[in-house]
């Protein structure tokens, strides 16, 4: 089995409201895939149709080889899943809690409650509904995490976490990469995404636009590159190349500035016709990628 979640024109409609429309993805075993878009794009109703929690208008998925519909209670029992609205039982203690749903499994988690919890920095002994939302998703964390599943899918995981936490969740997903087991993060938290992921989908108005790594989605991104020259350069000369987007002048007229998309070559050849001082190159982030795939990627 190489597919940890793969799915064939998976289609959810809300009436005539699309929620996400023709779904074909695969995530591959034992990677970390970051699944991104703004609010309203179908990150949160994929991963709910992925559950069973929402049946498809058409299309299919299969999780661990096994089929999303016909399977379901296997493919719950193989997954560690954390909700992006996270509903607890308020009247039982956090340990009660994490023991209970450990037994629903028919696995013992005791001494992984401990562990994680210590990890988290939580008392499990009070009341779930007496904690803060931040103590109530490290819960949501550890019920993830707990059974030490092959599949993890994971909806705004990190949200509530104060950076410390954050940090500490980040070093979890790393220890289940490192052990050949699977995570499906979405989040719009885009740092988050580029701290952990491997590969990264983009999600656009309930559809799929982009499957990229994070290491080629960032090379598309934009960057500025910041040119010190011996001599005054007129910032026209860099202004038709492709990919430039902007050009101003710096430093009294001897330097100058270019924001430019994809490859730099022509940039770094026109400015190499001149005597170079300093060059200093902002390199561009998942975030500016993503935010520039929004801005030119087609509205359906």
């Amino acid at each position: 089995m190489s597919s940890a979640i793969s799915t064939q024109g998976l289609t959810k409609f809300y009436g005539k409201t699309p929620g996400i429309v023709d779904l074909d993805l695969e995530v591959r075993m034992g990677e970390v895939f970051g699944f991104l878009g703004p609010n309203g794009a179908g990150k949160t109703t994929t991963i709910r149709t992925l559950m069973d929690l929402l049946r498809p208008t058409r299309g299919s998925a299969s999780i661990l080889g096994l089929d999303s519909r016909r399977d379901s209670v296997e493919v719950k029992g193989l997954t560690g899943y954390l909700p992006g609205d996270l509903a607890l039982w308020k009247d039982m203690t956090a340990r009660q809690l994490l023991e209970y749903l450990g037994n629903l499994r028919g696995v013992d988690v005791t001494a992984s409650i401990g562990t994680y919890a210590e990890r988290l920095d939580i008392d499990l002994s009070r009341k779930v509904g007496t904690y803060s939302s931040g103590n109530r998703q490290k819960i949501g964390v550890i019920q993830a995490f707990m059974h030490e599943p092959d599949l993890l899918i994971l909806d705004e995981p990190s949200a509530g976490l104060d950076p410390l936490m954050q940090q500490e969740f980040y070093h979890m997903v790393d220890e289940v990469k490192a052990q050949g087991r699977t995570v499906f993060l979405s989040s719009h938290i885009l740092p988050e995404v580029e701290r952990v992921a491997d590969r990264v989908a983009i999600v656009r108005n309930s559809r799929l636009v982009a499957v990229e790594t994070v290491e080629d989605l960032k090379a598309k991104a934009r960057r500025r590159i910041d040119f010190q020259f011996a001599s005054p350069v007129a910032p026209s000369e860099f202004t038709a190349i492709a990919g430039v987007e902007h050009v101003e002048s710096i430093n009294d007229a001897h330097g100058v500035s270019v924001t430019v998309s994809g490859s730099v070559d022509q940039v770094m050849k026109t400015a190499a016709r001149h005597e170079i001082v300093n060059v200093i190159s902002h390199q561009g982030d998942l975030e500016s990628a993503f935010l520039a795939y929004y801005e030119e990627a087609p509205r359906c």
